[in-house]
Parts: structure tokens; sequence; C-alpha cells
């Protein structure tokens, strides 16, 4: 019988819930504690989930092998810091942190420690994409667009950090060339960060792609396009829905590509489970999403320069 593993969540807003449920139905998987500075909405969530509440991080710590940090970007460094120098397995929200030194250190301090640090980049789990990364090979050219309404949350940070950094990081995995070009313009509207953000990257072996993110948006709205030679598929990651168009003749074929959907925190949070139980990789390390935050980080800073400081 597998070892029971102990797990607790540190913040319970919206993300931190949902991990929280999905703890609380994985065999052989204990849901210690969860933890949030605003203690009611801690004990909310334990009361659902039948587990304890806790205000303070350091008192949560003790009382698992693994934990998944949903709290602030801007908090994300000293609450992952403390929890791997104290051993614990660490599954952070992206992104990782909100600057690259404080990554860099968590990366070198969970190898130091041989701890697994895995990071939410979800999109990665999404079975749409997962059904269509085999046949995604060298593409031309990509269009990306994650639209959202409002979210009153996760405003500690623009869009860019915000919801882009899904697609970053899903376009660094299949795009595997050097980046040559970026053009990069957004607009604050309501926060003082970037709301809106449209992207355009050019890569050495000739692959372009457009990336559009915006959180003042009616409907939500999560698709990318990828372009082939003679095909292009189409991706819904909301509807876990892909189609192949492709070139026949003087025809272009629609095929739908099968999926089997399943949500993809839950696979995202098991896949955790599993390396930490094994000890092995995870898809989504310290390292990529570094590379992610790397260039959010770029395109971010080449909007407030154009923006003359106008938001940080």
């Amino acid at each position: 019988m597998a070892t029971e593993l102990k797990t607790g969540v540190i913040g319970t807003g919206k993300l931190g819930t949902l991990h929280t449920r999905v703890y609380s139905g994985i065999p052989h998987i204990k849901l210690a504690a969860v933890c949030d500075t605003d203690i009611n909405k801690a004990a909310a969530v334990a009361q659902q989930f039948g587990t304890r509440a806790l205000a303070d991080y350091k008192s949560l710590i003790p009382l698992v092998d693994m934990v998944s940090i949903a709290t602030p970007t801007n908090t994300h460094f000293e609450i992952a810091r403390y929890a791997i120098l104290n051993n614990k397995h660490v599954l952070i929200e992206k992104p990782i942190t909100d600057n690259l030194r404080q990554a860099r250190i968590l990366i070198r301090l969970a190898k130091r420690k041989k701890v697994i640090l895995q990071v939410g980049h979800v999109e990665r789990f999404n079975s749409a994409f997962l059904a269509t990364q085999k046949l995604a090979a060298n593409p031309r050219f990509i269009e990306c667009h994650r639209l959202s309404p409002f979210p009153n949350r996760s405003l500690d940070i623009g869009v860019v950090f915000d919801l882009m950094i899904h697609d970053i990081d899903i376009v660094l995995g299949l795009v595997r060339s050097r980046l040559q070009r970026i053009d990069a313009v957004g607009v604050s509207v309501l926060t003082p960060f970037e709301d809106i953000a449209n992207v355009r990257l050019n890569f050495a072996n000739g692959c372009t792609v457009n990336l559009t993110a915006s959180r003042i948006s009616d409907e939500p709205l999560r698709k990318i396009r990828i372009f082939l030679k003679d095909t292009y598929i189409s991706l819904d990651y909301q509807a876990q829905e892909a189609f192949c168009y492709k070139k026949e003749k003087t025809s272009i074929i629609k095929t739908p590509i099968p999926i089997e959907k399943e949500e993809p925190i839950k696979k995202e949070i098991e896949s955790f489970c599993l390396c930490v139980r094994n000890n092995r990789r995870p898809v989504v390390s310290g390292i990529e999403a570094y590379e992610a935050l790397k260039l959010a980080t770029k395109i971010r800073d080449m909007i407030h320069r154009k923006n003359f400081g106008g938001f940080r």
C-alpha cells in the first residue's frame, strides 16, 4: 500500500480552494491543514473539506510533506523559501515569483535540498493541449488569445504576469528556437498595471507568434491557433476542444482531434503528488517557470517603457 503523504494549502482564495478540493479527493494524500492570513476564510475552506485552519504558514509547514502556495505573487518567494529550507516539496501557482533573482534562488535552493519544485502553469495539463502537442511540431505561426472579465484578484501584477504568462510558457515549449525580436504594447485601464497587452515574437527558425491578453473583456476566451505546413490546429482551452484543418488537393478538411476531457488542475496536482512520491522531475519545474518569467519580464518592461512610467 502506498505511503500516506501529508499536504497543505497556503492561501484559500479561488485557486487555493481548488487545490484544497483536489487534494481532499486523492487517495493516500492527507490534507493536514489550510492556511490564510484571513483566518475566517481559512476556517470556511477547512470546514468544507474536513481539515484544520491556520493563520500562519510557518505553523503549517511542520505538519506536511508537501505544500501548495496559492497566495499573491509578491509573497511566493518568502513562503516557498521557508518551505524548501524545511525540506518540503512545493507547488507554487504561477508566476514562480515576481522577479528573476528570487526565482533563481528558489531553483538553486530546491536543487540543494533535493525537493520537488513545481510551478502551476496549468495549461500544460489541459487535455486539448496534451492531445495536440505531438501534432504541433515545427510551427510557422502561432496566435494566442487569452481574455477574461475583470478578476478582482491577482491585482498586484499586470495582465502579462497574470494571464499571458500561460501562453508564453506554452509557446516556449512548442517553439524550440532562439528568440530574435519582441514588440509589445499594453494599456492600463482599471489598475496601475497593464490590463491589456499585445505582443509579437519573432524566432530564429522563422516562427512568428502573436499573443493577446486582456482582463477587461466581457466574455472569457482561451484559444490558440498553430499553423504548420499545409495544416493548422485550432485549440480551445476552455472547452477542451481541438480541430485539425489540413489541405488536401484544393480543399481544407476539418477533423476533430479526439480528447478525453479532464480537469486540468486535478491532473496538475496529481502529477505533483506522483513527482513527490517517485522523486520525478515535474512537467513544469522551476527552470521552465523561470524561462517563462524571463520572457514575461522583458515584455512587461517593454510595455512600461513605452508608457513612460505611466504604470509600474
